[in-house]
C-alpha cells in the first residue's frame, strides 16, 4: 500500500514563504511523476505543479509562475514545493500525489495515490 505524507504548511503573512515536503513509501519514489494540488473552501481541488520522474520537467499552474519551485530529491524520497510571496489567494489544503496512470500531470483524476494535505494559510 503506498503511503504519502505531506508536511510544511503553516500561517505565514502576505510575502512570506513556506517549503512544503512530501515523502512516499510503498513504491519506487522515482517510478511516477508526482505533483502538488491544492483546494480552498468551496472550490475545486487544482493542480499546482508537477515534476517528471527525474526532475528535468516541471510545469506550473500561472498564478504561482515565478513564485513556486517545484523540486524531488529522489535519494531521499522526497518532494518538495518552495513557495515564496505568498499571497492570500495562495490559502488552502495543499496534497502531494504520485503515482500516475496516464494523462495531463495536472489533472487531479490521473493520480492514484495522494496524502492527507498540509494547509497553508497566508494572512494579509
Amino acid at each position: 500500500q503506498v503511503q504519502v505524507m505531506e508536511s510544511g504548511g503553516g500561517l505565514v503573512q502576505a510575502g512570506g514563504s513556506l517549503r512544503l515536503s512530501c515523502t512516499v513509501a510503498g513504491m519506487r519514489f522515482d517510478r511516477s511523476w508526482m505533483a502538488w494540488f491544492r483546494q480552498a473552501p468551496g472550490k475545486e481541488r487544482e493542480g499546482v505543479s508537477c515534476i517528471s520522474r527525474s526532475g528535468g520537467e516541471s510545469y506550473y499552474l500561472d498564478s504561482v509562475k515565478g513564485r513556486f519551485t517545484i523540486s524531488r530529491d529522489n535519494a531521499k524520497r522526497t518532494l518538495y514545493l518552495q513557495m515564496n510571496n505568498l499571497k492570500p489567494e495562495d490559502t488552502a489544503m495543499y496534497y502531494c500525489a504520485t503515482d500516475l496512470r496516464g494523462g495531463r500531470c495536472m489533472k487531479p483524476d490521473v493520480f492514484n495515490s495522494w496524502g492527507q494535505g498540509t494547509q497553508v494559510t497566508v494572512s494579509s
